[in-house]
């Protein structure tokens, strides 16, 4: 299982806010993970997604895909992957491991 750090950018909108564009990407990841298969979690700065990287690959082209519908003639997506293949790694248990370690270096 893959994690991806995903920032999907529409160039040349009206204004600076872009929450519609968010909106939209969103509906299509609630969509994918109705379906199973992939999970996600929005932040304010990106969008962070767990599955099988071939299914991860679809679903980054299509939110990839999703400002050109609205009219936006260019879209810039940064992709980050966290492939890991000796152990299972989720979002949770990556960040579980750092407060893991933190919780050690306390001493709690």
């Amino acid at each position: 299982m893959a994690i991806v750090d995903v920032t999907v950018i529409p160039v040349g909108t009206e204004g600076p806010s872009v929450s519609e564009y968010v909106a939209d990407i969103h509906r299509i990841l609630e969509k994918h993970s109705k379906k199973g298969g992939i999970r996600f979690q929005l932040t304010p700065m990106n969008t962070i997604i767990e599955g099988e990287l071939g299914s991860l690959f679809e679903v980054i082209k299509e939110i990839h895909e999703s400002p050109f519908s609205k009219g936006i003639s260019r879209v810039a997506t940064s992709i980050r992957i966290d492939d890991r293949r000796d152990k299972q790694s989720t979002m949770e248990g990556k960040l579980k491991a750092v407060e893991t370690k933190l919780e050690t270096d306390l001493g709690l």
